[in-house]
């Protein structure tokens, strides 16, 4: 049968338009379709402005440390509506990137929603068009539990959008988004409560890292109440909200902001027309290759709920292109040692097993941990303090994890994950000379175990 096109992508996202794009260069006919956004969650509502955001809110630690250094600023302000309007046009430019990327890569770009009809079949603007391989990518979505007055709550979509900022916000969560933003609205100078129904906050992570990031964000004055969970929102007459926990605590903002996960991001896409199952927390079931029970129709990304990445979400629509149109150049994702950060404030990053996973696996583990206080603070008032942690397996000496809380933890915790990549053990570390003076170097320096 001919088709109208090799490939057609639903969803202009990360792993949406990396699949499209290197298909094109393969020499595939390729189409793609997004209704909302080019460049997907990352680069609208999520990784992208979210950095700007931290970075904007991250000034007003700044301009406070300025002054050990000599420098008086006196009069300084901050306009939220500036932030927000400046992170706007960097995000239009990266709309049309986005678009050129695609159209000068060959790809039929239809700015509109997508419906699956057939396992060969789209249907986009009332058009029909026919493909031997569709490729779902349609990310997630925020989801808001179904509690009264959840209507008068916000997510992270609408947060980026805020036309002024909330003098005082409630923040509802524990994942890397509700800390991200509680961090945010903190440092820009909201009265700022971050709830979360569980013990501690950013489960999956090392607990010695959720600890510590729990102690520096209560010395920056973040309000932080776990075991808390609401019951319902209604709004005062004066407009503000109000939440009335479970525990029949009362608490009054001008925000609430849900950050309790994401669902993905199937609706009206016709799922229902084709054997496409879902898995019982409702992703898209797929096997190694990406393929769904039909064939023909393939899924990457946060859609099948393996890991919900950005770069993730890139290799594996790398992989599909290869896969399917260069096949001696395709090699499945490896899945181990991705790292990961939080850009609260401060940063967070991990790469590799937990100290907590490694025992669990049967590891014996050896622990180094440094805490310290960052140089650049040293002539400061700042309290801050850095958490850098090694996990490795006694037996082998093999490093099994990293982790780092403090300035620029993304950026060190990137190069280490080459290392782990590699296999590196702690002697390696060892005998790697540090650059001096940096915070890094505290990561080849570590001699003593703080844990057996």
């Amino acid at each position: 049968m001919a088709y109208d096109f090799d490939l057609f992508v639903i969803g202009a996202g990360s792993g949406g338009v990396r699949a499209a794009r290197f298909a094109a260069g393969f020499g595939a006919r390729v189409a793609i379709a997004e209704s909302r956004y080019l460049g997907g969650t990352c680069v609208n509502v999520g990784c992208v402005p979210k950095k700007l955001l931290v970075y904007g809110a991250h000034y007003a630690e700044d301009l406070g440390e300025a002054q050990g250094y000599g420098w008086s600023i006196d009069g300084a302000t901050f306009d939220w509506p500036t932030l927000i309007a400046n992170k706007n046009r960097e995000i239009e430019r990266l709309n049309g990137i986005y678009g050129k990327l695609l159209t000068d890569s060959g790809v039929t770009l239809l700015e509109a929603h997508a419906t699956i009809l057939d396992p060969h079949t789209v249907e986009v603007d009332g058009r029909r068009h026919t493909a031997e391989h569709i490729l779902i990518a349609t990310g997630g979505w925020p989801f808001v539990p179904d509690v009264p007055g959840r209507e008068l709550a916000i997510t992270s979509n609408e947060a980026f959008y805020l036309e002024r900022l909330p003098k005082r916000v409630l923040v509802v969560g524990g994942g890397y988004i509700a800390v991200e933003f509680a961090s945010i609205f903190n440092a820009c100078g909201a009265e700022t409560r971050l709830l979360y129904r569980g013990e501690l906050f950013l489960r999956g992570f090392d607990l010695s890292l959720r600890d510590h990031l729990k102690d520096e964000l209560i010395k920056k004055d973040l309000d932080l109440q776990f075991n808390a969970d609401i019951a319902r929102l209604d709004r005062l007459e004066d407009g503000a909200i109000q939440a009335t926990l479970k525990d029949g605590r009362v608490m009054v903002a001008d925000c609430v902001l849900y950050a309790t996960g994401r669902r993905p991001m199937l609706d009206n896409l016709g799922l229902e027309n084709v054997d496409v199952p879902l898995n019982d927390k409702g992703f898209i079931r797929v096997n190694e290759q990406y393929q769904t029970s039909t064939p023909s129709i393939l899924a990457i990304g946060d859609v099948i709920g393996k890991v919900p990445l950005t770069p993730v979400a890139l290799a594996e629509g790398m992989a599909v292109a290869r896969r399917l149109f260069k096949p001696e150049q395709y090699r499945p994702v490896d899945y181990a040692h991705i790292p990961t950060a939080v850009f609260s404030l401060p940063n967070m990053a991990t790469v590799g097993l937990t100290e907590e996973e490694a025992r669990a696996a049967g590891h014996k583990v050896v622990v180094f941990e440094s805490r310290f206080r960052p140089m650049k603070l040293t002539m400061t008032s700042s309290l801050e303090r850095s958490l850098m942690k090694l996990v490795v397996d006694a037996d082998t000496d093999r490093v099994l994890g990293c982790h780092m809380a403090g300035p620029e933890a993304g950026e060190i915790m990137q190069g280490l994950a080459i290392a782990l990549k590699a296999g590196a053990t702690k002697r390696q570390f060892d005998e790697t000379i540090g650059i001096h003076p940096t915070a890094a170097e505290e990561f080849v320096t570590m001699r003593i175990p703080t844990a057996i």
